[in-house]
């Protein structure tokens, strides 16, 4: 059973080195934690998302991305998500419930089984909700990862709004993992309106963490920028961004601001976006632009609320 779930990735009907009674017996006892209620594809089949209905009709959203060097799956911590972020959709639509450990390693093992032949490489707690205010779960989730699929450092990154304390926390794990921050502005003007959790962890208690995480792991940070027209790529923007990270030397990640419906701003040109790469480079800072995926399907960066406006794909459920 361990080899057939761990190793293999196969779901508890397909271990056929366990007799086919136990088996049956199993999936009627330990009914599976994900329904697919729908499942889209964009990017020429490259970009796949799957709604999933849990047991209590709470949904969540998993985004399963092909590269040429690589698979990554990104999934989803809590139904929802509490902490109001003004452009992102799971923010705007509200926060429903935590998940289980069950929950978000079965989102894991579901596009394990979907990627095959290709093996599943990376694994990214970018989906709905904050993985630190869901901490004991993200935790858990990491340490199977690592311990039961032998998933390195460099590919499970869990991604955070800055919930300061939980950072600081987490550094002391001793956890083999990848920290992102959603920063999006380097004032703590602009980022209140942005970023409420801000509020309650402005950039000067952020930083501290940041140094506590750098010191503690040497493991390089990371921040996410979501570039929006007018608001947050202006020179002075660069100056102060390049002045938080430098000497933290982290890594910026630029997002062309994906659209979302209840936040009615354009994100930065993509003229603007090069423009403020360079002003970062010219800075000293380590900077790249993330390649925007599954737009099309409401599945890139921000956009997650159990909302789909592609043509559904055939979704094959099976009887339990």
């Amino acid at each position: 059973m361990w080899r057939g779930l761990w190793d293999e990735g196969l779901d508890v009907a397909e271990i056929t080195t366990v007799p086919k009674t136990l088996r049956t017996r199993l999936v009627h006892d330990f009914p599976a934690a994900l329904e697919v209620v729908n499942d889209v594809t964009s990017d020429r089949g490259a970009t796949r998302k799957w709604v999933f209905r849990l047991h209590d009709g709470a949904t969540i959203e998993t985004v399963l991305m092909s590269y040429v060097d690589r698979v990554t799956v990104c999934v989803s911590s809590q139904a929802g998500c509490a902490m109001g972020c003004t452009f992102c959709a799971t923010g705007q639509a509200g926060f429903t419930r935590q998940l289980g450990i069950g929950e978000v390693i079965e989102q894991v093992m579901f596009a394990v089984r979907a990627a095959a032949p290709r093996r599943l490489s990376n694994v990214v707690f970018m989906g709905m909700g904050e993985p630190l205010a869901n901490y004991p779960v993200t935790v858990g989730v990491v340490k199977r990862l690592h311990e039961y699929r032998g998933m390195s450092a460099r590919h499970l990154t869990v991604s955070t709004v800055g919930v300061a304390p939980a950072i600081e926390r987490l550094a002391g794990e001793g956890l083999p993992l990848t920290l992102a921050v959603s920063l999006h502005a380097a004032n703590n003007e602009t980022r209140n309106s942005l970023v409420p959790l801000n509020r309650r962890y402005p950039l000067e208690r952020l930083y501290e963490a940041c140094e506590k995480w750098l010191a503690t792991t040497s493991r390089r940070l990371s921040f996410e920028w979501a570039l929006i027209d007018g608001v947050n790529d202006t020179d002075r923007a660069i100056d102060e961004l390049a002045s938080y990270a430098g000497d933290l030397r982290a890594h910026v990640n630029l997002i062309p601001l994906n659209p979302t419906p209840g936040y009615l701003v354009r994100g930065s040109r993509t003229e603007r976006v090069h423009e403020f790469r360079d002003g970062l480079e010219a800075r000293g800072i380590n900077v790249t632009v993330r390649n925007t995926r599954g737009r099309s399907i409401d599945a890139a960066c921000g956009q997650l609320a159990a909302v789909t406006n592609a043509r559904q794909t055939s979704v094959s459920l099976r009887t339990r």
